[in-house]
């Protein structure tokens, strides 16, 4: 059975390289935008704050990383002209909405991570015993290789 394409088809395709709409996708489909907007979601933050709470990510990273989402109108930064610099970032009204449409997302991640862990095993046991390639890195969870399913939940 044919699934049903989901309502925004026709008004935006992300999936057309042409549509401006990967530009939006790929800003919050980034790793370190999404682990920002997670943390400014829970209040005011300053840059070195936002710096100790997202372990990795590198001031340089950082400071595109809040351009971008400042740029895209998610994120406010409010520098209160002191000396020291005291600049705080906080989400704007499209950022919060935003963050809405990302608790899901995030839920899933909380619920099934434990699947995800067990599904990687279950991978690496097989190249262990000849049975394919190793699990010698994460794959994406959306990756399906030729020949595998993506299980009952996908399949209508």
């Amino acid at each position: 059975m044919k699934e049903k394409a989901p309502g925004w088809i026709g008004k935006v395709d992300p999936c057309d390289a042409n549509c401006p709409s990967r530009d939006i996708l790929d800003l919050i489909g980034d790793r370190w935008s999404l682990l920002l907007l997670l943390v400014i979601a829970q209040g005011y933050h300053r840059n070195g704050e936002l710096k100790r709470r997202v372990g990795g990510i590198s001031q340089k990273m950082l400071t595109q990383t809040l351009r971008a989402l400042e740029a895209n109108g998610l994120v406010e930064r409010h520098d209160f002209q002191t000396v020291p610099p005291h600049v705080e970032y906080y989400l704007t009204a499209l950022g919060a909405s935003l963050g809405h449409a990302l608790t899901p997302l995030f839920e899933w991640i909380e619920r099934e991570f434990p699947a995800v862990q067990t599904a990687r095993a279950t991978f690496a046991e097989r190249g262990a015993a000849g049975q394919g390639a190793g699990f010698d890195r994460k794959l994406p969870i959306g990756d399906v290789h030729p020949g595998e399913s993506r299980g009952p939940e996908f399949q209508h």
